[in-house]
């Protein structure tokens, strides 16, 4: 058998690939966000960008233990995330969908 011959062109576009440039962060998620009434109770009322409103919502659920100790991909609501969500239980994927709703 014949060895072949990696060409100068195959050897660039390996060595392009290995150099990663960094991501520059998408603008809308940047933006700041004011939220409403009942997610500023769990966030705080300050203009936050969605990312930070949903890491602090993830501090508020952890600190309460509402992830369900059966399915962990499911938040159960007390008192605050009731209003937000609006119903019981959400899935931690239907969970930033509400919110959303509550950011302007």
């Amino acid at each position: 058998m014949a060895k072949k011959k990696t060409t100068k062109k195959a050897t660039a576009k390996k060595a392009a690939k290995k150099t990663k440039t960094k991501r520059k962060p998408n603008a809308a998620f940047m933006k700041p966000l004011t939220p409403s009434s009942a997610l500023a109770a769990v966030v705080g009322a300050k203009a936050l960008p969605r990312t930070q409103v949903v890491k602090k919502l993830w501090q508020y659920i952890h600190a309460h233990k509402l992830q369900d100790s059966n399915n962990r991909r499911n938040i159960n609501a007390d008192a605050k995330l009731r209003p937000i969500f609006g119903k019981g239980t959400v899935s931690m994927f239907e969970m930033t969908k509400l919110v959303s709703k509550h950011l302007r």
